[in-house]
C-alpha cells in the first residue's frame, strides 16, 4: 500500500464539509457566514472555529463589511485552498486506487 498523506487542516469532518461547500462557488465568489451555517447545520461557534483553522492555513478568505448598517460576514475559498482541495482529492484518490487490491 502506497503511503498517501492527507492534509490534516482539510481532513476534519467538519472542515471537509466546508471546504467542500465552497468549492462549489465560482472562483472569487463568496458565501454569507449564515448561509453556510445553515447550509452545513452547523452551530455558529463550532463553524467559527473551523474557519478560524482554514483561515490560519491561508484556505479561506473571510471578509467583514456592512450591509447598510448590518454587519455581514463573508467566506470564500482562497487559490490555495481550491489547490489544497484538489491536492486533497487526488490524495483520496490514489489512497482508494492503492486499496483496490486488498480484500
Amino acid at each position: 500500500m502506497t503511503s498517501v498523506e492527507l492534509d490534516p487542516v482539510i481532513h476534519a469532518q467538519a472542515r471537509l464539509r466546508v471546504v467542500v461547500a465552497l468549492s462549489t462557488l465560482r472562483e472569487g465568489d463568496r458565501l454569507s457566514f449564515p448561509s453556510l451555517k445553515d447550509l452545513l447545520e452547523m452551530t455558529a461557534g463550532n463553524l467559527s472555529v473551523h474557519l478560524s483553522k482554514l483561515e490560519e492555513a491561508g484556505y479561506v478568505e473571510i471578509t467583514k463589511t456592512h450591509k447598510g448598517r448590518t454587519p455581514v460576514t463573508y467566506v470564500a475559498l482562497t487559490r490555495r485552498g481550491r489547490a489544497a482541495f484538489e491536492d486533497y482529492k487526488a490524495a483520496v484518490r490514489a489512497l482508494l486506487d492503492s486499496a483496490g487490491g486488498t480484500a
